[in-house]
């Protein structure tokens, strides 16, 4: 004799709850907003450490100009994105832009020369997006009068 189906029935089927669904959900949106975070954090740092490159390497051929001229270039003759160079002599292929100027467009390197002083004497000046950078107040007291706030400086020294 078969046995008798009752008319209802349920089969439970492996599965996730609505409520097991949210909170692995929400998990997920916390850890790629601390995520997000950091590496927006990385990228400024890394913008960081090209400006004080590019400002190390700016002084390099600055110093070769000097050595050949006895005077560093006037502010004029100093543009950022186009070569450095006198007469034959290149001193820089490219003098290079801040690494965010065509995003935000107009933060760039600073470049002044000081007649005044007798020792012929610049400033390059960046300003770094990380603001508690140790490197700030360490160029801005070797670099007297060059920058302020979180502006890292190289001067001729």
């Amino acid at each position: 004799m078969r046995k008798k189906l009752s008319p209802i029935t349920y089969h439970l089927s492996p599965g996730f709850t609505l409520i097991e669904l949210l909170v692995v959900i929400s998990i997920i949106g916390i850890l790629a907003a601390l995520i997000m975070t950091n590496f927006n954090a990385a990228r400024e740092r890394a913008r960081d450490v090209q400006r004080k490159s590019d400002l190390n390497q700016i002084k390099t051929s600055l110093r070769m100009y000097y050595n050949d001229k006895n005077l560093y270039p006037l502010t004029k003759n100093f543009t950022f994105g186009e070569p450095f160079a006198s007469g034959e002599m290149v001193y820089m292929k490219y003098v290079p832009h801040d690494p965010s100027w065509e995003e935000v467009g107009d933060p760039d390197y600073v470049y002044s020369r000081l007649i005044a002083d007798p020792n012929d004497y610049f400033c390059l000046v960046a300003t770094l997006e990380n603001a508690s950078d140790g490197d700030i107040a360490k160029t801005q007291l070797r670099c007297s009068g060059c920058g302020s706030g979180n502006q890292y400086a190289v001067c001729a020294e």
